[in-house]
């Protein structure tokens, strides 16, 4: 008898909403970053996205596989590169540096968002712009232009909000047995 199993995905995109969310409103000036974006960068966005991705594999969801594990990884990897200099065991990375790595994940974002194009409109457009998104961050560092950065932190805000919205309508679609928040 096949076992029905949880639907991983909400948990992923909370992860990534929620860590994305807090993350930007630092890069659109609200506050300093701190401890708090660090650990939900490890703790949600890193290994919450990395569970559900491994769940996403036992439901034979390559797409979500790749994204949940991907991101969570990205995120497990940017605490890193912030943390490590200020331990003393690795020099800080160049900003110009930083865009290359930042457009490195732009163009792999830009190729998921092209996996969502027969998906629902919801999540074509949390691809859309997280893909904005890292190639405004990569133009920030490149520029050194704040006003780029503030632009990217509030795009930033929109797209993890709209990564919590998804993740709520798939919870809560499923609870009521009916579309409650519609996805597109």
């Amino acid at each position: 008898m096949d076992q029905k199993l949880a639907n991983p995905a909400p948990l992923g995109l909370m992860g990534f909403g929620m860590t994305t969310v807090l993350l930007n409103i630092h890069n659109a000036g609200f506050f300093p970053i701190s401890s708090m974006v660090l650990a939900m960068g490890i703790c949600y966005g890193g290994i919450a996205q990395i569970i559900a991705g491994i769940m996403e594999f036992k439901k034979g969801n390559t797409f979500g596989l790749t994204a949940f594990t991907s991101y969570g990884l990205f995120w497990l990897s940017l605490v890193v590169l912030i943390v490590l200099p200020k331990t003393g065991l690795a020099e800080a990375t160049p900003v110009g540096y930083m865009g290359w790595y930042l457009v490195m994940w732009g163009v792999f974002t830009f190729f998921m968002f092209l996996g969502t194009l027969r998906s629902n409109t919801v999540l074509k457009f949390i691809f859309f712009s997280l893909t904005v998104l890292f190639f405004l961050l990569a133009a920030r560092d490149f520029t050194g232009s704040e006003a780029i950065g503030t632009l990217a932190g509030w795009e930033g805000i929109v797209c993890g909000a709209s990564a919590i919205y998804l993740a709520m309508a798939d919870v809560l679609n499923e609870v009521y047995g009916r579309t409650v928040l519609p996805i597109g």
